[in-house]
């Protein structure tokens, strides 16, 4: 007996990051090719070498939480409840709405309250750390409190896979809705790593740049740290519409797999296969994509390797797809990068408007793309792919289809 499985669209976004604190100045801020890297203000940087980042500014925790409550909130949890609360309100969705629900989040470790822990009690001798430390740091904290949030009582869960952290999340949230164990699932990915000794164990790696992001450039100088969430409303869309929901997107297909090479250096064959089991998941071909949200971290090595991959799965059609990378505006922004990634992709469908390669200056001939430099440009795009390549080897890609009946 074959089962047909279920269509997936999205009906809530929500974002948090350095270019805004939610999707309409988030999207704002991408046409408007807005950087948010700078000087870091944060956290002290007198032990830094690198002292920019993509930081997220502006925002007052105690206007979002009780006082009661926040206390048990690492920064991380902060950001991803934030974006929650933003998706499910643009989905129609109140607590205890949907009892066939799930939270799939794409999630580090509370390192905020991580690195205070560590200072205090290796650093300064004190006698004992804040005593909800381990429920700030657990990297399941973020999720469980969205679930808590929005008395959701069926899957929850974190999932831990670096930089392909969100894409793996949406990922699984979409296949759990297309065999029906869940209606709804609130999904994406936050993180919140800017703290001196993350910052430190980066410097070590020597990829940071001291000075932009800028992919794809024949003068990129390595990738710049982000923070932020990006959270979106799964839905089945016989499930939205019987709501009256309106779809924003549909989820077409997902592929993933791992390089098993090298737990840094990317590897172009593994990236091409996972891109080519997205399209296959999705039943539509490399042609058919009109754009492509990009990896795109800014490091010589990474962005010559999706390049590569590209050629693979694309051959001579890349030529014709634009490619860009928003985190020449946002920075990486580690387990919640594919989450905002998408949500840009989500502009570039609906609205008809592609994110550009900010700052970029002179053509690499290894990037032999068409990277949207600079500035914003209109688009009729039907599918779109969105690229999560991660330290391990680790690769997520989702495909993306601009909303319609057919």
């Amino acid at each position: 007996m074959t089962r047909q499985l279920r269509r997936v669209v999205v009906t809530g976004m929500g974002a948090v990051c350095a270019t805004g604190l939610d999707v309409p100045h988030f999207t704002a801020a991408l046409l408007a090719g807005e950087v948010g890297i700078g000087p870091i203000v944060n956290i002290p940087t007198d032990r830094l070498s690198t002292r920019i980042a993509a930081e997220v500014r502006g925002l007052d925790p105690a206007a979002h939480f009780t006082a009661k409550r926040l206390p048990l909130l690492d920064r991380v949890a902060q950001l991803g409840m934030i974006a929650a609360r933003e998706a499910m309100a643009q989905a129609g969705l109140a607590p205890g709405g949907c009892p066939l629900a799930a939270v799939v989040l794409g999630s580090g470790s509370g390192q905020h309250t991580l690195d205070d822990a560590y200072l205090r009690f290796y650093g300064q001798g004190a006698p004992r750390v804040h005593p909800f430390s381990v429920p700030r740091i657990m990297p399941n904290g973020p999720a469980s409190h969205i679930s808590m949030e929005f008395g959701i009582r069926g899957p929850v869960f974190a999932v831990s896979s670096a930089c392909a952290s969100a894409n793996h999340a949406i990922g699984q949230a979409m296949q759990m809705i297309r065999w029906g164990m869940v209606d709804v699932a609130v999904s994406g990915g936050c993180d919140a790593s800017i703290v001196p000794g993350f910052m430190k164990g980066w410097e070590a790696l020597r990829v940071l740049s001291p000075d932009a992001c800028r992919p794809f450039s024949l003068d990129r100088t390595g990738l710049v740290i982000g923070e932020g969430a990006g959270v979106l409303v799964l839905e089945a869309l016989e499930h939205a519409l019987s709501r009256g929901a309106t779809p924003l997107m549909e989820l077409a297909g997902f592929g993933m797999g791992a390089d098993g090479v090298d737990v840094t250096a990317p590897d172009a064959e593994g990236a091409a296969s996972t891109m080519k089991a997205a399209l296959n998941d999705a039943g539509c071909s490399a042609a058919q994509i009109g754009y492509v949200n990009a990896h795109g971290t800014g490091t010589r090595l990474n962005d010559r390797t999706e390049t590569a991959a590209l050629r693979l799965v694309f051959g001579a059609g890349l030529d014709a797809v634009p490619v860009s990378s928003t985190k020449s505006m946002i920075g990486h922004c580690m387990t919640a990068g594919g989450a905002l990634e998408l949500i840009a992709t989500a502009m570039a469908l609906r609205d008809g408007w592609l994110p550009p390669t900010a700052g970029f200056t002179t053509a690499d001939p290894d990037c032999d793309l068409d990277c949207v430099p600079n500035e914003a440009r209109r688009a009729d795009v039907e599918y779109a792919m969105s690229n999560a390549f991660a330290f391990g080897g680790l690769n997520a890609v989702l495909i993306a289809r601009r909303w319609g009946e057919a």
